[in-house]
């Protein structure tokens, strides 16, 4: 499956939801319950325990019910009261069969619901974990935010699930707080955009944790939503009916609340991969993981608010995928190191890569790492002007042999800044070759 790094979307909806009570709660007297997370891709990564399996599940604001959909890497986990159901969501393509789970063990630390509903995907296809670079296995979101207060900051990569009898509020008074709308299970916030330094446009949108990106617009001419002069066609992400293509621009800004930031990634998705929601209703789009980053996050969906402090990663700028490339893991391969100089004496190296490691004659090392490849392209842009093909093999950035980066830092190194040279060996039917290229605005003309 492609997910799109740095521009990746998780949009799921399901068809219907029905079930025992259920509800999650923390152990009698604790007023809060921390957890660390790993931030990927803009998206919330944390431990779940599912009865009794450790999983990692991706903390989604847009989703109803708790889906699991990769179980690649598990010996077995129990599922309890399944019977078949028909699941929708964005793509083009038809519903899927899915597997509806009563009854189950959820453990979130010390947080603990023993009557969780469940959502099963067994389509392959569905699998984060290539294109995030770590296991990922399910997505789970209104639950949480229903019966708790949950704190989320993303400079420190933690969250904190607050009992809402037991809450406080921020005493410092340096958060914002923001009305939000509780419809179907989701958050809207209203906020204003600009487009080519015009008059600010009134937008409600879904505030969505998983989504990767930053802003999704739906086209509204008679509201003066309308595609910028400068865009290019992109792939956006993947629903469960499909892949997501659309449109990318800049608009001028998006606000929210009193805090604005200028020149703010968008994307138009095409409206066709929507089919599946009858209606939209007065929602205008989506705001993604590349915006919430920037702050810190206290929702609270009892009370009708949000609350946001601006936090490090504020004034970063947006960034877009300059090479055109779109990597992602594949199986894994071994790799020689030699660990000796030229006398023969062992090199200082503290560092081992890949979870297996071989020595041979106590001179070279075998490891085995992750494979990335070339998992697609962009029509037109730098690397498909260089030569590059989807399935070509990554095997070093400018002359840094990428299996000692993870899949995030390998990215990162092939769209760092515009003009750079990018130089990059790759193996292709058992041939290693060297390409170049230079990175340029995506809204830059071809010279």
């Amino acid at each position: 499956m492609r997910f799109r790094v740095l521009t990746g979307v998780i949009l799921l909806w399901c068809i219907s939801y029905s079930g025992m009570a259920q509800k999650f709660q923390l152990p009698e007297g604790t007023k809060s319950q921390k957890v660390s997370f790993q931030l990927i891709n803009n998206l919330i990564v944390m431990p779940l325990e599912v009865n009794g399996a450790k999983l990692n599940f991706i903390l989604d604001s847009g989703v109803s019910k708790p889906i699991l959909f990769n179980l690649s890497d598990q010996d077995s986990i129990e599922l309890r009261n399944v019977s078949e159901i028909t699941i929708n969501g964005l793509g083009a393509g038809e519903p899927i069969k899915a597997l509806n789970s009563q009854g189950n063990s959820f453990r979130i630390k010390k947080i603990t619901n023993n009557k969780q509903q469940l959502f099963v995907v067994l389509d392959r296809d569905i699998n984060f974990s290539p294109t995030l670079g770590i296991p990922v296995h399910g997505i789970i979101g209104f639950d949480l935010f229903r019966d708790f207060i949950v704190e989320v900051n993303y400079g420190r990569k933690s969250i904190r699930f607050h009992d809402p009898e037991h809450y406080r509020g921020d005493k410092s008074g340096k958060s914002h707080s923001i009305p939000i709308t509780i419809e179907d299970r989701k958050a809207y916030v209203e906020g204003l955009v600009s487009f080519e330094n015009l008059k600010d446009v009134p937008v409600k949108l879904l505030m969505d944790t998983g989504s990767s990106d930053a802003v999704w617009l739906f086209q509204d001419l008679e509201k003066g939503i309308s595609i910028p002069e400068k865009h290019y066609v992109d792939y956006l992400g993947k629903g469960l009916n499909g892949s997501i293509f659309g449109k990318r621009t800049l608009v001028s800004k998006v606000q929210l609340g009193d805090f604005v930031l200028n020149d703010a990634k968008a994307a138009f998705p095409d409206m066709f991969s929507f089919s599946s929601i009858k209606d939209h209703g007065d929602r205008n789009g989506t705001v993604g993981g590349e915006i919430l980053r920037r702050f810190n996050i206290v929702f609270n969906y009892r009370d009708g608010v949000v609350n946001l402090r601006k936090n490090s990663f504020f004034n970063d700028p947006f960034r877009f995928n300059m090479s055109g490339l779109e990597l992602q893991h594949n199986g894994v391969r071994y790799i020689a190191e030699r660990i000796t100089d030229s006398r023969g004496v062992v090199k200082n190296d503290e560092r081992a890569f890949g979870d297996v490691q071989i020595l041979m004659e106590n001179r070279t090392r075998l490891s085995l790492v992750p494979e990335i490849i070339v998992s697609g392209i962009r029509a037109g842009s730098p690397a498909d002007e260089a030569g590059l093909r989807e399935g070509d093999v990554i095997l070093a950035v400018n002359g840094k042999s990428i299996h000692k980066y993870k899949l995030q830092e390998v990215l990162n190194m092939i769209n760092e800044k515009k003009g750079k040279k990018v130089r990059l060996l790759i193996e292709r039917y058992n041939s290693d070759l060297l390409f170049s290229f230079t990175l340029r605005d995506v809204f830059e003309k071809k010279p």
